[in-house]
């Protein structure tokens, strides 16, 4: 990976709780399809469960239960998260509960980056916007509550 990191896309991490430790599955074939069509990569993905005494365990993928197959994801680590990566994640989570934490590069985005990084430029800023926040800005520029009704003017 050291070669190529010039003309690696934006890596972006996301850490999804799983309320109870309870993982349908559901959305991994979507994210099996993203990596098919080359729009992103995965760098690192791993599973945690914070035990109700706080403590956090990285799990294995054989480990997790027999209602969601994760074998596909087997040998996805290169070495970017550390044991201090995996407790700061686990800080997120809500005791009694298990995570993914999962780093991909945005592939989709590698040749812009690249030009721009071979031209001089460089990321100066990066952020996220939730679409809770999206959704509440949406409506206040509307004129309306989150609920749907008018607000008084």
């Amino acid at each position: 990976m050291h070669q190529d990191i010039g003309e690696m896309g934006p890596v972006d991490y996301l850490i999804v709780e799983f309320p109870g430790s309870r993982m349908t599955g559901e959305g991994l074939p979507l994210l099996v399809d993203l990596v098919d069509r080359g729009i992103i990569r995965i760098l690192d993905l791993v599973f945690l469960r914070k035990g109700t005494d706080g403590s956090v365990e990285a799990l294995e993928l054989r480990n997790i239960g027999d209602e969601v197959d994760l074998t596909v994801f087997e040998g996805a680590s290169s070495g970017l998260l550390d044991q201090s990566d995996l407790e700061d994640a686990g800080g997120a989570l809500e005791p009694g509960n298990s995570a993914a934490v999962l780093v991909y590069e945005n592939v989709w985005a590698a040749p812009l980056a690249g030009a721009l990084r071979r031209g001089g430029a460089e990321l100066v800023a990066s952020g996220r916007i939730p679409v809770n926040a999206l959704l509440a800005s949406l409506d206040a520029a509307e004129g309306t509550t989150p609920a749907g009704g008018v607000t008084a003017g």
